[in-house]
């Protein structure tokens, strides 16, 4: 992993942390968000741990270039800041990043959420994503959802997995949508998991998104 953060004495603190996994390696550290995406792109780390404050170019500008859509090569991020700020969690979430912790998180918070984006989950609880969705959906809505792009991705899904997409975009969780739809946990599990392969989405935080992007859900979390 990668440790972005302009503060030495918290980056070191981060380092000695995850140093002391058994399963982590530390492989390069950062102080500014230009050297974090110098780093990356040489050393290319399973994780990064990104600050948004930071000299030179900010955390989110980092992240957009480091996972966003026109990244060659998407790095999971992980947004560890000391903003607890709704503005500061959307715009690092449209920017990339898998998961956002607050530095005040216990170590072994942490050290999970870590290990949480290194598996390719998203580290936001459903309940988070329906706040800031819900509370950012008229960014996201489509000005003229029947001819968007990002509809069109969509096409590549079948009517189940577009059923299951805007029960994602409600923010409900594998056992929410399994209840729902009356399928079975594994069965919703394996559905995501197309969902996000056919659309090359990293995690659902990214199909949420897309979902509100495409036109195909709304506050209330029902169909366009």
């Amino acid at each position: 992993m990668l440790v972005c953060e302009d503060q030495a004495l918290v980056r070191t603190g981060y380092v000695t942390i995850f140093s002391a996994q058994p399963d982590m390696t530390v492989v390069g550290e950062a102080a500014d968000g230009r050297a974090a995406i110098e780093a990356a792109e040489a050393l290319r780390p399973d994780v990064v741990v990104m600050d948004i404050r930071m000299p030179v170019l900010d955390g989110i500008e980092a992240t957009r270039h480091l996972a966003g859509p026109e990244s060659a090569h998407r790095t999971k991020i992980l947004v560890v800041t000391t903003f607890n700020v709704d503005e500061y969690v959307y715009e690092a979430l449209r920017a990339g990043a898998s998961g956002f912790l607050l530095k005040d998180a216990p170590p072994r918070e942490l050290v999970e959420g870590v290990r949480t984006v290194a598996r390719g989950d998203s580290l936001l609880a459903p309940a988070v994503t329906r706040t800031l969705i819900g509370t950012y959906a008229d960014r996201l809505r489509p000005s003229a959802p029947a001819v968007s792009p990002n509809r069109e991705r969509l096409k590549v899904l079948s009517p189940r997995e577009h059923e299951v997409l805007r029960l994602i975009s409600r923010g409900l969780s594998n056992a929410e949508i399994a209840a729902e739809l009356v399928l079975s946990g594994e069965t919703v599990k394996t559905y995501v998991s197309r969902i996000l392969t056919k659309l090359d989405l990293r995690d659902r935080v990214q199909a949420v998104v897309l979902a509100y992007r495409a036109g195909v859900a709304d506050r209330s979390g029902g169909s366009a």
